[in-house]
C-alpha cells in the first residue's frame, strides 16, 4: 500500500521507517531539510535493534498524498487546518486519515477542514529528529484509535508493520490522560531544559506536578471524561522509563521553533475558562512557555 506522511517529524518518520520495512510504499512529507537528506540518502532510522538507512521517498508538496491508502498526519497542532486544507483535494475519498498528533481535538479540527472523519489517535512513542532524515527511537511504540470508518483496516495494518495498535471508544479518555501528562512535563522541561529523571528530583517539583494534574482531572471530569485513578502514579512513572527525555516542547524552545504550548497547557487553560474550572499553575506555565514563543520570528 502505498502510505503518506504528512508532516514528517520524529513520529512520522518513526512509523513512516517501521512501515517501510514492513513492506509498504511510503512517502514522507515534510521541510526541505528533510526531504533533501532523505532522497539523497534515503531515512536514518535507528532504534534499540536496527540502525540503517532507508530507500523511503521524500516530498515537499502536498500533492504528494495523491494515490495513498493510509494518511498519517502528523503536523505540529497549530498547522492542523492549513496543512489539512493543503492535501484535502488530493485525498482518496476511501483513505483513513488518522490524527498522530500532541493534544485533544485535532481529529475534530481536522474533519471540519477536510470535510470528512479523521481518526483520533493517542500516540505512545518517544522519539527524535537528531539531524535531517534521522529518526531516534527512545522508547514505547504503541497507538490507540478511535472506533471510525476505516480504523480497523487501519489497525491491522499497523499492527502487521510491529506496531502495536487497539481500537476503543474511550479514545478521548486516552487523549486527555496524555494531554494531562504532557502538561505536568512539557513546560517544566521546555523552561529548566533538564531531563524527566533530573527534573523530578528539583525541590518542589514533584508537588507541582500533581497539582498539575489535579487541575486537568477536574477539567476533563467537567467536559465529560473520566481520567484514570492511577494517572498521578503513571505521571512519575515516566521520570523513570524516560529518565534521560527532554519534552517535546523543550526541544522546541531550544531549537528556536515555535512549540504547541497552546494545544498542550493551554488548552487546558482555554477550557478551564469555557467550564469555569480554575487552572492557575497550567496558566503560568503556559504563559512563561508563550514568552519564550513570542521571542521567535517566524
Amino acid at each position: 500500500m502505498k502510505i503518506a506522511v504528512m508532516g514528517a517529524g520524529a513520529v512520522g518518520c518513526f512509523f513512516g521507517g517501521l512501515l517501510h520495512r514492513a513492506g509498504h510504499e511510503v512517502v514522507l512529507i515534510g521541510r526541505d531539510g528533510l526531504v533533501d537528506a532523505v532522497n539523497a540518502h534515503g531515512l536514518r532510522l535507528q532504534t534499540a535493534d536496527f540502525d540503517g538507512f532507508l530507500p523511503l521517498r521524500a516530498d515537499s508538496s502536498p500533492a504528494a498524498v495523491r494515490g495513498a491508502g493510509l494518511l498519517l498526519f502528523c503536523v505540529k497542532s497549530g498547522d492542523t487546518e492549513a496543512a489539512g486544507a493543503s492535501i484535502a483535494q488530493f485525498l482518496a475519498a476511501d483513505c483513513p486519515v488518522l490524527s498522530l498528533q500532541n493534544g485533544v481535538d485535532n481529529a475534530a479540527r481536522l474533519s471540519q477542514v477536510l470535510q470528512r472523519e479523521a481518526i483520533p489517535v493517542a500516540v505512545y512513542v518517544a522519539s527524535g529528529m537528531v539531524a535531517p532524515g534521522h529518526v531516534v527511537h527512545y522508547g514505547r511504540c504503541e497507538l490507540v484509535l478511535g472506533p471510525m470508518t476505516g480504523s480497523e483496516t487501519a489497525a491491522q495494518l499497523l499492527n502487521a508493520a510491529g506496531i502495536p495498535s487497539t481500537i476503543t471508544p474511550r479514545v478521548h479518555e486516552a487523549l486527555w490522560t496524555k494531554l494531562a501528562i504532557n502538561c505536568a512535563y512539557n513546560a517544566l522541561s521546555a523552561l529548566t531544559q533538564i531531563p524527566y529523571g533530573e527534573l523530578v528530583k528539583r525541590t518542589g517539583i514533584v508537588a507541582t506536578m500533581h497539582a498539575v494534574i489535579d487541575e486537568c482531572s477536574a477539567v476533563a471530569a467537567a467536559a465529560g471524561f473520566t481520567l484514570p485513578d492511577t494517572i498521578q502514579d503513571d505521571m512519575l512513572a515516566i521520570s523513570r522509563t524516560m529518565a534521560g527525555q527532554l519534552s517535546s516542547t523543550a526541544r522546541d524552545v531550544a531549537r528556536g521553533r515555535r512549540s504547541e504550548i497552546d494545544f498542550i497547557n493551554g488548552f487546558v487553560v482555554r477550557e478551564g475558562e469555557r467550564l469555569g474550572i480554575p487552572v492557575p499553575l497550567n496558566r503560568v506555565l503556559h504563559g512563561l512557555v508563550k514568552v519564550k514563543d513570542d521571542r521567535i520570528v517566524l
